[in-house]
């Protein structure tokens, strides 16, 4: 009778669904692209690899005001995605804006890409967006971030900036946005069930206190300000923001 040993061509089995495994193991990208979700297109920059991140810019901004960040997020072991919000950027302007209508695209961005409860990083207006579309969509993100947002209009500019700010005649339609919106309730920010750091600087043209409340009533959120800080200059080709961010996420396991 024959002997043979089974050990050989079960080893080999192994070392092929190995090396397999290797193969199929996601590639660190980096590219540009334009999708097209709720009526519009966007452009959008993606680079790294890992668990998801959203990267949303403020007022009349494109995601290269998310450059520095990104790169930290991704060289951090993230993959990362820089959205340039609709009618700004590389998009085709539009005649009118509204809050909703933006976090709409972006919940339509990570359906149309399969992602999987990312996490976001909003300044300004990206913020706004990013917690608007938790009310508007609860259980979206594993955790939020942001810098300078506010959640409504009546006293959440600093005295200086809302007296001349919103008593502008014919506004752009950017700037009328943020002289009517957003129009989000504490009741309905208080149901966000996600982590959340929100931040703003020292000297930000929103009110601390407003800062403060946004944070206070999301049950796991938590408020930074910023030292020396404006609005935007530690965002802006700044890697501050993102040592923030990468701590966040450290501490809540993202």
């Amino acid at each position: 009778m024959k002997s043979f040993s089974i050990v050989a061509p079960v080893m080999a089995l192994l070392l092929a669904f190995a090396s397999c495994q290797c193969h199929e193991k996601a590639a660190y990208v980096s590219y540009t692209d334009t999708i097209e979700v709720n009526g519009v297109e966007l452009f959008y920059a993606a680079e790294g690899v890992g668990k998801p991140v959203i990267l949303l810019h403020g007022n009349g901004g494109s995601h290269n005001d998310m450059e520095t960040t990104m790169r930290q997020l991704a060289q951090a072991g993230y993959m990362v995605y820089a959205l340039d919000s609709r009618g700004q950027g590389s998009n085709t302007p539009l005649p009118e804006y509204h809050y909703i209508d933006m976090a709409e695209d972006v919940y339509c961005f990570i359906q149309e890409k399969g992602l999987e409860h990312p996490a976001v990083f909003g300044f300004s207006d990206g913020g706004i967006i990013a917690i608007q579309l938790e009310v508007m969509y609860p259980g979206t993100w594993s955790a939020i971030t942001t810098g300078g947002a506010n959640i409504f209009v009546e006293d959440a500019l600093i005295p200086e900036f809302a007296a001349t700010f919103l008593t502008q005649e014919n506004p752009n339609p950017l700037t009328r946005m943020l002289m009517e919106e957003p129009n989000m309730t504490i009741e309905e920010v208080a149901t966000i069930a996600c982590p959340a750091l929100i931040m703003a600087g020292e000297h930000d043209l929103i009110r601390e206190e407003h800062t403060h409340l946004i944070a206070n009533t999301i049950p796991q959120g938590e408020a930074l300000i910023i030292p020396q800080a404006d609005h935007g200059s530690y965002i802006y080709h700044n890697n501050l923001v993102g040592l923030h961010i990468l701590d966040f996420f450290k501490r809540i396991g993202y």
